[in-house]
């Protein structure tokens, strides 16, 4: 079997599933049924969302598990929650970027030099 893909290889809209079927006793449903909250998700969140299952929520389980640093999986985890639709994160109590985070993300090249300097000069 191929892995669950969520959204159209060819829009980026939201697929749905229209046939269900046993492997055991051969029944197929045949319909229009959603993907839930799953459909939110990108094959990768997905694969983000197992590893915080395996590692029982521990992030820092998750972060070792992929080799990223603890502030780039917390991002990830936030990208997760609001693809969910869920409230963000509140802002640092100081309104400043957390420099660790900025720095871990940069490490990560998940931003550029540029970006960074523009963060932590906000």
């Amino acid at each position: 079997m191929y892995p669950l893909i969520t959204t159209c290889p060819v829009c980026g809209e939201t697929l749905h599933a229209v046939r269900l079927a046993c492997d055991t006793c051969h029944t197929g449903i045949d319909g229009h049924f959603t993907l839930g909250w799953l459909g939110r998700l990108s094959r990768e969140q997905l694969d983000f969302v197992e590893l915080m299952v395996k590692n029982r929520g521990n992030i820092n389980g998750v972060a070792g598990d992929l080799k990223i640093a603890y502030n780039t999986a917390r991002n990830r985890l936030d990208d997760i929650v609001a693809a969910l639709g869920y409230a963000a994160p509140p802002p640092e109590p100081n309104g400043q970027p957390d420099r660790r985070a900025v720095l871990d993300r940069l490490a990560a090249k998940e931003i550029s030099v540029e970006e960074a300097m523009k963060l932590l000069r906000a």
